[in-house]
């Protein structure tokens, strides 16, 4: 069989790219044809490692095991959607030679070249999140996705709880199967791990990844710092408009000491940081945060993990309570520190339960497989 991945950006900066692109070389690599079909603003470029396998005069990028990300030329972005009339026209011609298409939602641009292609073969649905915030966009959007719903034969969500939470698919669950996420292990250099770790002179380090944005909850975090013992130091990367609220909370708090701030980090620097934590923290506090991948970067490296139990998001599940760390009340920092300090209190075992968990649920090659088990069996 042959596969499209169909949807989202390049170049690969949000979860959804990165599983389409994780799913294109992994299929790829396994022996089952597929490329990835994604729209891209060529002022953006083409990123410097990828620069060896970009083929210029088509518009693509191929994979030594074969997997092509073709790259169709957007007009514009709005609303975290691509404007890319010519995905319509690629589709039409290309449709026929794909078996399955597995087509990655939200993404209303995907979902109209697929509805104009004419493509007659079978149509996966990849169930990554509601559409939360964009809700005035949502009412146009809501017959192109029901009718998506219904051509697909299969629908593959992150996590069970996001699929049986979403208002959209409560009347399709028979055809709805979990798919969770899954990620190679985050691999850093030790000794910048170890120097950042010193840095905080021997403090219990926090770390929270994320931009700062309002649904990522860090008032709340920062707030809790404030409930914490002075030992505790938090870590946040990460830019974003909110910058300067955060920084006047640090400030009114008087947390100077105790929270950095520390801005973009680069590959090396993010890594480090995972690897010179003790616990990570993930406070988002709307359904927004759909699964949260940060959280499996930080287990694979066998960090516990503090996360929220936000309403119909999966990133509860994701962090098991009780075995990969804890898991507190959203928009409550009282909460948040008392997970806080319960996963310091018992580190160690958390520690081996976020690695484990990691192991067992999450590693790409489980993700892979378990996709591959779903196209074959339609």
């Amino acid at each position: 069989m042959k596969i499209l991945q169909l949807g989202k950006f390049y170049p690969i900066r949000g979860g959804v790219e990165k599983v389409m692109w994780d799913l294109t070389r992994g299929l790829s690599q396994t022996g089952v044809a597929c490329d990835m079909l994604c729209a891209w603003l060529p002022g953006e470029g083409i990123d410097a490692k990828d620069e060896s396998i970009y083929h210029k005069d088509d518009n693509y990028l191929e994979f030594p095991e074969g997997g092509r990300v073709w790259l169709i030329p957007a007009l514009s972005k709005k609303a975290a959607t691509m404007l890319a009339p010519k995905m319509v026209g690629w589709l039409r011609r290309h449709a026929s030679e794909y078996d399955l298409i597995d087509i990655h939602h939200p993404d209303p641009m995907a979902a109209l070249a697929l509805l104009l292609s004419g493509f007659k073969g079978r149509v996966v649905l990849h169930w990554h999140s509601d559409i939360v915030s964009q809700k005035f966009f949502l009412f146009f959007y809501k017959p192109l996705q029901k009718w998506l719903i219904r051509r697909a034969e299969r629908i593959i969500g992150t996590t069970p709880a996001y699929l049986g939470s979403s208002p959209f698919l409560k009347d399709v669950q028979n055809k709805c199967t979990a798919v969770p996420i899954g990620i190679d292990p985050v691999r850093f250099n030790e000794a910048m791990a170890q120097d950042l770790h010193n840095k905080h002179n021997g403090s219990v380090l926090l770390l929270s990844v994320g931009r700062l944005v309002p649904y990522k909850g860090f008032p709340y975090l920062i707030e809790s710092m404030s409930l914490l013992p002075d030992y505790f130091h938090l870590l946040l990367i990460g830019e974003g408009p909110m910058r300067p609220k955060l920084e006047a909370d640090i400030a009114r708090l008087g947390l100077e000491s105790r929270v950095t701030m520390a801005g973009y980090a680069d590959d090396a620097q993010l890594t480090a940081s995972f690897g010179a934590c003790d616990i990570f923290v993930l406070p988002s506090i709307y359904k927004t945060e759909a699964f949260g991948i940060v959280q499996l970067e930080a287990m694979s490296c066998g960090k516990p993990v503090v996360a929220t139990r936000i309403p119909g998001s999966g990133t509860a599940w994701v962090n098991s309570d009780g075995v990969s760390g804890r898991n507190a009340e959203p928009e409550n920092p009282s909460s948040l520190a008392d997970a806080i300090l319960a996963v310091y209190e018992n580190r160690a075992s958390y520690a081996d339960g976020a690695r484990k968990r990691y192991e067992e649920c999450f590693t790409k090659e489980i993700m892979i497989q378990k996709t591959i088990n779903i196209y074959d069996s339609i």
